[in-house]
């Protein structure tokens, strides 16, 4: 893929060193010029000195032709303003933006962002993954906010365990993406039995997030 990265602080400067390990062509924007210097000396990649936020820089890095513009700079409307550009004026079809300010997240999604990721969110979901006892965590929505992520522990009192998965009676618009089973990962198949102890990773679209919970651990 053809991705472009603007804000080169440690967030990007990591997205940008995997990526490029994967084989992805990236192309970097960053305003500070001896950041910049420092960066080309450490990164085999592409290296544009200049304020994302002004599409002369998007063109330079070649926006027109990118899969993924990807904002993660420190300031929450600098990100947004870049995901506004690429899609809108380079026609980008996947914008990712770093929200710094959880209060800003239904902002980004609203003015369309395609994937908002709030760091701090999903390190409390982490955590209160750890330190409770819960029955599912939401991991991540995505796509506008319509679609949701969610991972569900199944106890011996599900109403689906020992149940094959053609037998369990989903909500509309929900699938069962994989199952962990102790140190195993699982691809669910129609005669694939649950047990409990399983782990359900399942994709929903939001309004259905709850329905899918209920009808897998039961009422909450």
């Amino acid at each position: 893929m053809y991705i472009i990265i603007v804000g080169v602080g440690k967030v990007g400067y990591f997205l940008a060193k995997h990526l490029a390990k994967d084989k992805h062509k990236v192309v970097l924007i960053e305003k500070d010029k001896n950041l910049c210097s420092q960066l080309a000396e450490e990164l085999d990649v592409l290296i544009i000195n200049g304020d994302g936020c002004d599409p002369l820089y998007l063109e330079k890095a070649g926006a027109a032709q990118a899969d993924v513009v990807a904002a993660v700079t420190g300031e929450d409307e600098d990100n947004l303003i870049i995901c506004q550009l690429a899609k809108e004026r380079f026609s980008v079809k996947r914008t990712v933006g770093r929200i710094n300010d959880p209060q800003n997240e239904r902002l980004f999604t609203e003015l369309g962002v395609d994937v908002p990721i709030d760091a701090t969110a999903i390190l409390a979901k982490i955590i209160e993954e750890e330190v409770s006892f819960s029955d599912f965590v939401s991991l991540l929505s995505f796509k506008k906010g319509k679609l949701s992520l969610v991972r569900v522990d199944l106890d011996k009192d599900s109403p689906v365990v020992n149940k094959q998965i053609k037998d369990v009676v989903l909500p509309e618009d929900s699938v069962l993406v994989s199952i962990i089973r102790g140190q195993k990962v699982i691809v669910p198949k129609g005669d694939t039995v649950l047990k409990a102890g399983d782990d359900i990773i399942a994709l929903t679209i939001i309004e259905n997030e709850r329905k899918l919970i209920t009808s897998l651990i039961g009422n909450l």
